[in-house]
């Protein structure tokens, strides 16, 4: 029988859980915990195989809760639901080392095999989430919010030209040029030409 303690803070929820995992035959709810500082007390009583936990919480979320137990209980596998498919999240329970990741709409089943996996020592994660894991997050583009004038205007900026040549090449008056030129300061959160200059080099790669 394997032993599990389910953590969440919606009780509603940690009540629906056990629900489900007591129609499976092999599986044991032995405990709840309403957030991750609680489940460590717990976890000293009723000594669970696997601890299966939200990964938003109050007070102790989930990553945390994975940091704690791989500190203060090596071998002990936490198993991570959350209605979030978000890559951060996944990407921080995955570092702390968490046993899994899957999502709370997965059937009954998939849970149940998921708890197998990871109290054999398997890695479990939900195919709509993995490639999160796999693919390292990709840096926002900080020119992306420029219009296409802003744009025509910081590229000239980057190669070196100005004011007067820009607004010469681009058949725009130079007042433009100079408006446009410190509306790119505010939106990039430069102070010079050379910061501009430098933000625009570096989004071009």
């Amino acid at each position: 029988m394997i032993r599990v303690l389910v953590v969440d803070d919606q009780e509603l929820l940690r009540r629906g859980l056990r629900l489900l995992l007591e129609t499976v035959d092999d599986i044991e709810v032995v405990d709840e915990a309403a957030d991750g500082q609680e489940a460590l007390g717990r976890i000293e009583h009723s000594r669970p195989d696997v601890v299966l936990a939200d990964a938003r919480m109050p007070v102790l979320d989930g990553e945390g809760l994975v940091a704690a137990c791989a500190e203060r209980h090596p071998g002990l596998p936490v198993l991570v639901l959350s209605t979030f498919d978000d890559a951060e999240v996944v990407r921080a329970v995955h570092l702390a080392g968490a046993a899994g990741f899957l999502l709370k709409d997965v059937s009954t089943d998939t849970l149940a095999d998921g708890i197998r996996a990871v109290r054999s020592g398997g890695l479990v994660l939900d195919p709509r989430v993995a490639r999160l894991v796999a693919s390292p997050p990709q840096e926002a583009d900080p020119l992306a919010e420029l219009t296409a004038a802003e744009r025509s205007v910081a590229e000239r900026v980057a190669r070196g030209m100005s004011n007067a040549e820009i607004a010469a090449d681009l058949s725009l008056a130079e007042g433009t040029v100079k408006n446009t030129v410190s509306a790119l300061f505010r939106k990039l959160g430069v102070r010079d030409r050379t910061a501009l200059a430098l933000t625009v080099s570096r989004a071009a790669g």
